[in-house]
């Protein structure tokens, strides 16, 4: 009795998972891309954290510190601000990384301090590098707010209300939520799971098509009494599951590990639990099927393994262009994005991780989209398995 496509698609796929399963570098490889993002934005946020919180205690070398004591008082009474002499040749000291940044005081600080005119003082800093930009920073915002004190007391001095100086009063109305613009600055994150979606499924798309037809086996595969859009079908479901494991692992990942990031330390104020990291899974599991199809198609035309991986590096290249595009320019949503293979997913996540409002009808419509592509480029991949230069092809 010959069984139905559905159970021979199913032999086929248990055949590729065994397959991948035995390769220790294939797995090896979905469990190093899905590792990837979360070790590096783990990695990333807490230097930078730890690089804010030392700004808290800064250690400010001052040269000609005696041209200027009020001011030195003033600084030694700030909160975790230590003043030290600074090195004799300042401008070396910066360029060797030997000291961060170094204040000098002229000598004529004084004299034009008492004269009411503008007193110079010179910050000397290296502004490439990254680890001084914060206590640049700083630095920079405690001698401007006590040149803003004594702006304020002289004017007092001379009668005049400080206010004066100040002829218009700006006030920011922020209808954002704090969640919502931190998912602007951390828009890179879908890029991340989109792209565990695209390697966790790259090992099986390649060698069961290209890896096939390079050692000849998938004329052996086809002479079984099978229809090629079941062969098809079951290579392109072994493909879904490693490309939705690895979606599930970074996406898990990704979402305990903000749970040990300060973040506020960065002045950020962010919130990620269940409900985000399920209705992420419900915009990129639907991705899956699409990509596999798409990967298995371009897969197929090549003569060699490393043929096929030549074109999938620069079709992932290509995936990740919306993602940049969307990190780097920030564009209002419009309806017809979300329905748009890469770009949607890219929207859908960035207003999942800033708690906007989606009508669930948008996840089940553009999970059918991507259902839909996905099946049209399967029976294309299915079609291209009937032609002899693809099989015979070497």
């Amino acid at each position: 009795m010959r069984s139905s496509p559905v159970t021979q698609a199913l032999v086929v796929f248990r055949k590729e998972l065994m397959d991948w399963s035995r390769d220790r570098r294939s797995i090896m490889t979905v469990l190093a891309s899905s590792l990837l993002a979360p070790v590096i934005i783990g990695v990333m946020f807490t230097q930078l954290a730890s690089r804010q919180r030392q700004v808290e205690d800064v250690t400010i070398p001052v040269v000609g510190a005696a041209n200027a004591p009020a001011m030195i008082d003033w600084l030694k009474q700030q909160s975790g601000v230590e003043v030290v002499d600074g090195p004799a040749d300042p401008q070396e000291a910066v360029r060797t990384r030997r000291e961060d940044v170094v204040v000098i005081i002229p000598e004529d600080f004084t004299k034009n301090f008492k004269a009411s005119k503008p007193a110079q003082i010179r910050l000397v800093n290296d502004s490439s590098s990254q680890n001084a930009r914060p206590k640049v920073q700083r630095i920079r915002g405690l001698l401007q707010r006590y040149s803003s004190e004594i702006g304020s007391l002289r004017l007092i001095a001379r009668g005049v209300s400080p206010i004066v100086a100040s002829p218009m009063q700006i006030e920011d109305v922020e209808v954002s939520s704090a969640q919502q613009r931190a998912a602007q600055i951390l828009g890179f994150i879908p890029l991340f799971v989109m792209i565990a979606a695209f390697t966790g499924a790259m090992s099986i798309a390649t060698d069961s098509t290209a890896g096939e037809r390079e050692r000849g086996s998938i004329e052996a595969l086809l002479v079984n009494p099978a229809p090629r859009e079941a062969i098809a079908g079951g290579k392109w479901l072994a493909g879904t599951a490693t490309a939705m494991l690895g979606v599930l692992v970074t996406g898990s990942l990704l979402f305990a590990l903000f749970k040990y990031i300060p973040l506020q330390d960065l002045g950020i104020r962010f919130r990620l639990g269940p409900e985000q990291l399920i209705r992420t899974l419900i915009t990129v599991l639907p991705l899956c099927p699409l990509i596999v199809a798409i990967q298995m198609y371009v897969a197929t035309f090549a003569k060699s393994f490393k043929e096929a991986q030549s074109y999938l590096s620069f079709l992932m290249m290509a995936q990740m262009i919306p993602g940049m595009m969307a990190t780097m320019n920030s564009m209002p949503s419009k309806a017809w994005m979300y329905y748009v293979p890469w770009i949607g997913q890219q929207t859908l996540l960035t207003d999942v991780l800033g708690n906007k409002p989606i009508n669930p009808l948008v996840f089940v419509v553009v999970g059918v989209v991507n259902v839909t592509l996905a099946v049209t480029m399967l029976r294309a991949t299915s079609g291209l398995l009937h032609r002899e230069r693809i099989i015979f092809g070497r």
